[in-house]
């Protein structure tokens, strides 16, 4: 039986190396290749013939959903199955590429289960489940928690540390005065640089940005019943332009720190760390650090 082919298309490694680990040890007959961009994904694809496409949407020199559109103009590749692995979820997004002939959706950030599910999917409609699991048993679930580990650090965990570093030639901007040892009340805040949203695969958390670099961004959350877990995939989005346009950086939670010094800390620190290689959006970043302090909130809910 012939072997299923997938392209994975995504301007960010991590992103690229969780998808390829995931996929290939739950299917460890599959073929993968990737891409950097629709533009490389689209050479690809005019030399090589593939079973399935996984892409995100928004990448440089040719974005998802231009490349969506130019698959279904050819020939060969309109009923090729092409699942949006994106943090566009907003109704208007999901329209537009459903009119342009998308798959199915898979949202950043998401779990190994709900990729599985929506690559299983796929390939059930298009007759070729069979095919994609013919490559031998698959391995456990710790397995592939240990290759996220592994795609994430390069095989060697990072130690949490309570207050992390900032990047060497980047460095972070704080407030100018420190903040109180505690929140004034059970339902203040932290004082800080702005406000965003956090969407983990567990569900979304309003955070405070305590201090943004080109790399990273300093968060506080309060603490809840789910804690965030080290080198857990998210999203932070932040709202930008003169159009409220929301800004979606994707990254990972390098670590998890209570904010105060004691066992019953209101708030956690997260160190989020990034991963797009998106201009525009390092662009937006390089503006937020140049004013000092975002001049719009993102309200979660708005």
């Amino acid at each position: 039986m012939s072997k299923v082919s997938v392209l994975v298309v995504d301007d960010a490694p991590f992103i690229r190396d969780l998808v390829k680990k995931c996929l290939r040890n739950y299917f460890p007959g599959v073929v993968l290749e990737d891409a950097v961009n629709g533009r490389k994904a689209q050479a690809l694809l005019l030399k090589e013939k593939f079973d399935l496409i996984l892409c995100d949407w928004e990448m440089p020199e040719m974005s998802g959903l231009e490349l969506l559109t130019w698959c279904r103009q050819e020939e060969s590749l309109k009923t090729t199955p092409f699942i949006m692995v994106t943090s566009r979820g907003d109704k208007e997004n999901v329209v537009q590429a459903i009119h342009a002939g998308v798959s199915d959706f898979v949202g950043k950030p998401f779990t190994n289960e709900q990729l599985l599910t929506k690559v299983k999917k796929a390939m059930h409609r298009a007759g070729k489940l069979e095919a994609l699991m013919s490559g031998g048993p698959a391995r456990t679930s710790s397995g592939l928690a240990n290759d996220s580990l592994s795609a994430l650090t390069g095989g060697k965990a990072e130690v949490v540390r309570s207050a992390p570093a900032a990047p060497a030639g980047s460095p972070l901007i704080r407030p100018a005065a420190a903040p109180a040892a505690a929140p004034a009340g059970p339902s203040a805040a932290p004082a800080g640089r702005g406000q965003g949203q956090l969407r983990l695969a567990g569900g979304n958390q309003p955070c405070v940005i305590k201090a943004l670099s080109l790399k990273e961004a300093l968060l506080l959350v309060r603490t809840s019943d789910t804690l965030p877990q080290i080198l857990e995939s998210a999203v932070l989005d932040l709202e930008q332009g003169d159009n409220a346009e929301v800004a979606r950086l994707n990254g990972y939670l390098h670590a998890v720190s209570a904010f105060e010094q004691k066992p019953d800390s209101e708030w956690l620190q997260l160190n989020f760390r990034f991963v797009d290689q998106d201009a525009q959006k390092l662009d937006y970043i390089s503006r937020l650090i140049a004013r000092g302090s975002a001049q719009k909130h993102f309200v979660p809910g708005a």
